[in-house]
């Protein structure tokens, strides 16, 4: 049966949407009644759609709580310190998804974590193994071949134009 088989799904690129697609698959597998989990790795913050993910009872949102830093701003303690937290965070995240029968477990620039905050081969495991009906959603900048191969989809998303790129900052409501 189609609706029980769980694929892979992998969202990456330097343009924006990659987790506003993620949280969209969310919202609509939680309108089916169906479980959720969605973890965010390396931010931080108050945003729309963690705001939205609390009202949602089929949603579960656990998030980082980072430095307030971006990674190549902190010093090895808080390298560490973040790594640390990475990995707690995943195996909460697996851990739950499995114990709730999750149709949906969402790893939110997780492939930014894989850049010294979370070892691979703890994802690469995870999905060889992961329960048969669990869909999973991986969201970052780049595509590594490891993820590339074991991926059922894989869509790029690329800037071609951006108002940052003119000095305008994020605003609230629209991109956070």
């Amino acid at each position: 049966m189609a609706e029980a088989q769980g694929l892979v799904q992998l969202y990456y690129g330097d343009g924006k949407g990659k987790t506003t697609a993620a949280f969209g698959l969310a919202l609509r597998c939680a309108g089916w009644g169906r479980r959720v989990v969605v973890a965010q790795f390396l931010k931080g913050g108050r945003s729309g759609e963690a705001e939205a993910a609390a009202r949602i009872p089929e949603i579960t949102l656990l998030r980082d709580s980072p430095t307030g830093k971006f990674t190549f701003q902190m010093d090895e303690r808080e390298k560490a310190e973040t790594a640390a937290r990475c990995l707690a965070l995943f195996r909460r995240a697996v851990g739950l998804a499995r114990a709730e029968e999750a149709r949906l477990l969402v790893l939110d620039e997780v492939l930014d974590a894989l850049h010294g905050f979370l070892p691979a081969d703890e994802l690469l495991c995870f999905l060889d193994t992961r329960p048969a009906g669990l869909e999973v959603v991986l969201t970052g900048h780049d595509l590594p071949p490891a993820l590339e191969s074991r991926a059922d989809y894989i869509t790029r998303f690329s800037k071609e134009k951006h108002p940052y790129d003119r000095g305008v900052t994020a605003r609230k409501e629209i991109e956070f």
